[in-house]
């Protein structure tokens, strides 16, 4: 699978558990505690991907801007993860910053899939596209296997490099 592809699946697979959530509403507790991990393991391995991977292959001149307001995204998606994972769901404010966060990562995912995307298939041909991909899956995978939300609260102070 190319790296368009695999980021593309990712997206809509965080997208999908973003709305499992908000159908659960105030209650189930233990359901919104296990949906938020799922979340928030998955957004992390994929930042983790784009930051390691995806986005220093993509680096340009023309990308550069792009780029970098991107894993200042990531920052911000972060630092509330860092927050949520301190928290109960019951937490009064639980549900607000599942939505910060939540329109937080559409609107990364817009940016990404409408503005950066198209400029990645002119910076990379088909062959990388899919070297890459390999790369990240095999990288995703192996996070997956871990807890990767337990590394976030460390990864809060600044953006990554690119």
């Amino acid at each position: 699978m190319n790296a368009l592809d695999l980021l593309k699946e990712q997206h809509e697979e965080v997208s999908k558990l973003f709305k499992k959530f908000e159908k659960l509403g105030d209650g189930a507790s233990s359901e919104r505690r296990e949906l938020f991990i799922m979340i928030a393991d998955r957004l992390s391995a994929h930042a983790s991907i784009e930051e390691l991977y995806f986005y220093p292959s993509i680096k340009t001149e023309k990308s550069e801007d792009m780029v970098r307001e991107a894993v200042e995204e990531h920052l911000a998606v972060k630092r509330i993860i860092a927050d949520l994972l301190d928290m109960e769901p019951d937490d009064e404010n639980f549900s607000a910053k599942m939505k910060v966060m939540m329109e937080n990562v559409e609107h990364h995912v817009e940016e990404e899939e409408k503005e950066l995307f198209p400029m990645v298939r002119k910076i990379l041909n088909d062959d990388q596209l899919l070297a890459l991909g390999v790369q990240m899956k095999a990288e995703f995978d192996e996070l997956m296997e871990a807890e990767p939300r337990n590394e976030v609260p460390m990864q809060t102070d600044e953006a990554a490099p690119i």
